[in-house]
């Protein structure tokens, strides 16, 4: 089948006026104007008073759950795959958190690809909070290498009472195995890093980058928006060429704690000139969130959401960032970071993984995954039935 949508501001995402965007399969065959392709076997999309998006490419979510930590029964759920759907996410890369004990990297995989078979496109990294990293063969190397679907390693934790504690050779040979192994693949290798609120917040990882031969972008740490201590260094940490990545899914404990809102965050970013190609949002969904007092004991629980990511994207633009710019955090950025280039833009031979948004309000109108309708006007359309009919 061969998809024409016309009448649509496209964002590639940047802004690229009105044009049509053409699908054939799975991939965008051509944008243009007067692309002079009709006929039976072309289905025509009106798309008048819509902007036509890239898919959004969420970087960190936890899709078989969490360990709850405050015992079994605070366990979080698996994500279902029409929350993604609705909020516009055609790509995630699945982790594991503070539990990898009853959670699985074979359980991991096994989500992935069942989101793969129900239309979407999700890796995973292997690894683990804690090092020694938990792995399917004998280290992240072979993992990286020989598994398809692992495109890095974390989330690794550090400046956290509940991380292993990692030194700075424990990091230095973790960050070697998975750059090497991601080289060897083709893939990012990159290790995703999540950062807590001990005062030394990404200082570890500077430290690496300074006494090895490992590159600052060898971490992706997140959580940078925990606290304004935090986000000022994450600053800092950028202007050194690093990247950081906010995490859109917040509590009201966490926000009265100072923990800062994606969107504001970002504002701030644009209004101080930091260089947003090396920012990024991505949603923790169905973690842990779990809430301490001030001597780190367990008070209480919240559950990432998916749909956080689409929110604080609009939220961002109701601050007044840039359209574009706040698109790129949740599309190009990260596609970019994590060498996915297919994904997180709309170009012609790229995936055609699309969102239609009301031009006036953002609202999501539509989302298309590999070439295929899956959501439109409120209604998933094309999501494959997980049993047969008895």
């Amino acid at each position: 089948m061969i998809i024409r949508i016309n009448n649509a501001e496209v964002y590639q995402p940047t802004a690229a006026g009105q044009q049509d965007v053409l699908v054939a399969g799975a991939l965008v065959a051509a944008i243009g104007n007067d692309l002079g392709i009709a006929g039976d076997l072309v289905a025509q999309v009106d798309a008048t008073g819509c902007l036509v998006v890239p898919g959004f490419v969420d970087s960190l979510a936890h899709i078989i759950g969490g360990g709850g930590e405050g015992g079994f029964r605070t366990r979080t759920s698996e994500m279902n795959v029409a929350d993604p759907i609705r909020a516009g996410v055609t790509t995630l890369v699945g982790v594991l958190g503070t539990d990898a004990v009853t959670r699985t990297l074979t359980n991991l995989l096994a989500k992935a690809r069942a989101f793969d078979e129900e239309g979407l496109t999700c890796y995973c990294h292997t690894g683990s909070y804690q090092i020694p990293a938990r792995t399917l063969f004998n280290d992240v190397m072979e993992d990286l290498v020989l598994v398809d679907k692992f495109i890095g390693v974390g989330e690794v934790a550090i400046a956290d009472h509940r991380s292993s504690q990692p030194t700075l050779d424990e990091l230095k040979k973790l960050a070697a195995q998975a750059r090497v192994g991601g080289m060897l693949a083709g893939k990012s290798g990159i290790v995703s890093v999540h950062v807590g609120s001990a005062p030394q917040g990404v200082e570890q990882l500077m430290q690496v980058a300074a006494q090895s031969d490992l590159p600052i972008t060898q971490f992706y740490p997140t959580h940078i928006n925990r606290n304004q201590r935090l986000l000022t260094q994450g600053f800092e940490y950028v202007a050194k060429g690093g990247y950081i990545d906010f995490t859109t899914s917040t509590t009201p404990h966490d926000l009265a704690g100072g923990e800062i809102k994606c969107s504001e965050a970002l504002a701030q970013a644009v209004a101080l000139g930091v260089n947003i190609a090396n920012i990024t949002f991505s949603s923790d969904a169905n973690a842990s969130l779990p809430m301490f007092d001030e001597h780190n004991n367990f008070i209480g629980l919240g559950e990432g959401r998916i749909a956080s990511l689409y929110e604080e994207f609009v939220d961002s633009v109701k601050l007044g960032v840039p359209l574009a710019t706040a698109l790129s955090v949740i599309t190009s950025n990260p596609a970019r970071i994590l060498k996915l280039p297919s994904k997180g833009k709309i170009s012609a031979g790229g995936d055609a993984d699309l969102v239609l948004l009301d031009a006036k309000d953002l609202t999501i109108r539509a989302v298309m995954a590999r070439g295929v309708w899956l959501y439109s006007d409120g209604t998933l359309t094309d999501i494959k039935a997980r049993f047969a009919p008895a």
